[in-house]
């Protein structure tokens, strides 16, 4: 394992550069948070989640990080584009248009659109990230994980017997309902990190895994072949941030995917998951929730602050705990 550089602290003349790996929801929130503390952020977002419909390629966790930040967000459901109508949706679903499960909004619709006209030109999944983020200026920079098409598939046990169903299918559809054997990022280990990743990871002065599901959002960014390696070598201090508050996820269905890992649903089980950048891990410390303040991972600085993301306020109280727990970590 390369080893790390020697900094003494983490106040800097300039901005606090962050780099965050995220999915979507919680961590579209928790960005938010981060950009109240610094404005030189740079967030490696998940695109596992990714899937084609209707011949429109549809990134629900860019869109959700782009739409939170940019002010678009239904911040009812935490995801879509607020004030959304469904004519689209309905009309297709009059056609007998399949799928009927997945619906997409008609201010929705045309981000995919545009998105799926620049790619079929050519253009890499980053370049058409930045290009739709000139519209939204979500104040971060937002990079895909990867150019190259990565989809989470889900081996399951069900009626039908076993077989694998796209991540969006098994969730939306299904509801997590059936049984999950495995999760496979296909087409991950034939990727490439996107354009400025592991430069960001490298360059940083404080990286950030969000409290996103730590096996369908970090664990497929995680999979892309030299991020992992890039967080073990990086100069920056790394700190989690538990998805997992006293024994449940506060939103999604990281209880159904960790059991399939062999993983305790728990702060601990999570954190010691990820393991400790001195044992070939990749974490140095780990927030939990005040109901956690007994977890332990070995290896890893561990603290307990309020972590439900209950405004912007007490979200970027979190991000500044966490860069208060990354400059105990880095001047050890």
């Amino acid at each position: 394992m390369p080893a790390r550089l020697p900094r003494a602290t983490v106040v800097h003349d300039g901005p606090m550069r962050i780099t965050v790996l995220a999915g979507g929801v919680g961590g579209a929130r928790f960005l938010q948070g981060v950009r109240a503390v610094s404005d030189d952020v740079t967030a490696v977002v998940n695109t596992a989640d990714d899937v084609t419909l209707h011949g429109l390629r549809v990134c629900p966790d860019l869109d959700s990080v782009m739409y939170t930040l940019g002010g678009g967000i239904d911040t009812g459901r935490g995801w879509g584009r607020a004030d959304e109508t469904w004519h689209v949706k309905d009309e297709l679903a009059a056609y007998g248009a399949e799928p009927t499960w997945f619906g997409l909004g008609d201010r929705d619709v045309a981000t995919h659109l545009v998105r799926t006209k620049m790619l079929d030109a050519g253009y890499p999944l980053s370049a058409v990230t930045e290009a739709l983020c000139a519209r939204w200026e979500p104040g971060v920079r937002l990079l895909p994980m990867s150019d190259e098409r990565v989809e989470t598939h889900v081996v399951v046990d069900g009626p039908e017997g076993r077989r694998a169903l796209h991540f969006q299918e098994w969730w939306i559809r299904h509801r997590a309902a059936l049984d999950p054997v495995e999760f496979v990022p296909v087409g991950a280990a034939e990727a490439k990190p996107a354009p400025g990743v592991l430069d960001a990871v490298a360059e940083a002065d404080l990286v950030l895994i969000a409290p996103s599901n730590p096996v369908v959002s970090i664990g497929t960014i995680l999979a892309v072949p030299g991020i992992r390696d890039a967080l073990r070598a990086t100069a920056a201090p790394v700190v989690g941030v538990s998805p997992i508050i006293g024994g449940a996820p506060v939103r999604g269905m990281a209880e159904r995917c960790l059991p399939a890992l062999g993983v305790e649903v728990s702060a601990a089980g999570v954190g010691g998951w990820y393991g400790a950048r001195a044992a070939d891990g990749l974490l140095d410390g780990w927030l939990v929730d005040t109901a956690d303040r007994e977890a332990a991972v070995p290896g890893v600085d561990v603290r307990a602050v309020p972590l439900y993301m209950t405004d912007p306020e007490a979200t970027a109280a979190m991000v500044r705990a966490a860069a208060e727990l990354g400059a105990q970590v880095r001047r050890a």
